[in-house]
């Protein structure tokens, strides 16, 4: 019985260290991914639509609740769509914002990134973007022109399909239902099939398709390179970017064993 009761103590023992070495052990980054439109669109993107004022009173307060539940988070790390270049002035204007000297213009970046990180256990906002590369198209629509117009005219039949839908949805929508849009799996996944469905074009001779979705993915490989950076172990991270963007970087998470996605949708 003495020699039961021992190692029964020592179990006991063994088990309360590896106990206390995994409470030590500080856990997986966890990343809470928010797709959105652009606020005040540049008009950059294939899809060009008129876009919901965001800065209308019922709007401002919807903006004003959603970023507070967001902050409940509490996100050490608040990643946001700006040119990296532009980080020193960015963090620059958020301690203006923290001293109420600075008015947040209409725009994703400061209604939602800069009211979230004032309200959380972050100190400052950085940028997850990547701008020296983005979609390179020009040789892919080159090719449709001359030698493939029958995936020219499903792709162009696939734009018009989109812009029409996201023009119905920004002058109908309430902006929550927007943004529960611009986060719907169903609709991460009709933003990818765009560049797949010209994936194979130039198959054979020139892959102009593949490169074409490959300049756009290498963007987005870069992007998520920076959260990456960002997300180390112990960390809480939100990212605020255009959906075109965040529909890709949630499957790189899933794929990502060292971090653990969170889902946006509860706090919306």
């Amino acid at each position: 019985m003495p020699n039961l009761t021992r190692l029964i103590c020592s179990l006991l023992v063994l088990l309360l260290c590896t106990a206390t070495t995994m409470a030590d052990e500080p856990q997986p980054a966890q990343i809470m991914l928010f797709g959105t439109f652009h606020f005040a669109n540049p008009g950059l993107d294939v899809v060009k639509t008129d876009q919901v004022n965001v800065m209308t009173e019922e709007n401002q307060t919807y903006l004003a609740g959603l970023t507070k539940r967001l902050a409940e988070f509490d996100p050490t790390v608040v990643l946001l769509e700006f040119d990296p270049d532009d980080e020193p002035e960015m963090q620059e204007k958020f301690s203006r914002y923290l001293q109420g000297a600075f008015e947040l213009p209409n725009n994703e970046v400061y209604q939602i990134g800069f009211r979230v990180a004032a309200n959380s256990a972050a100190s400052t906002v950085h940028s997850f973007d990547e701008t020296t590369i983005g979609w390179d198209g020009q040789a892919l629509f080159e090719h449709l022109e001359k030698s493939d117009t029958e995936t020219g005219e499903v792709m162009s039949a696939l734009i018009e399909r989109i812009t029409n839908e996201e023009q119905i949805a920004q002058s109908t929508l309430s902006l929550k239902q927007l943004l529960m849009r611009t986060n719907d799996p169903d609709r991460d996944a009709l933003n990818r099939s765009f560049y797949i469905l010209t994936n194979h074009v130039g198959d054979g001779s020139n892959f102009v398709g593949a490169d074409a979705t490959a300049s756009w993915w290498h963007r987005n490989f870069r992007m998520y390179a920076r959260v990456q950076r960002y997300a180390r172990p112990g960390e809480r991270v939100l990212l605020v970017g255009g959906q075109g963007h965040t529909s890709i970087l949630k499957q790189l998470l899933a794929d990502d064993s060292q971090r653990v996605a969170v889902d946006v949708t509860p706090y919306l």
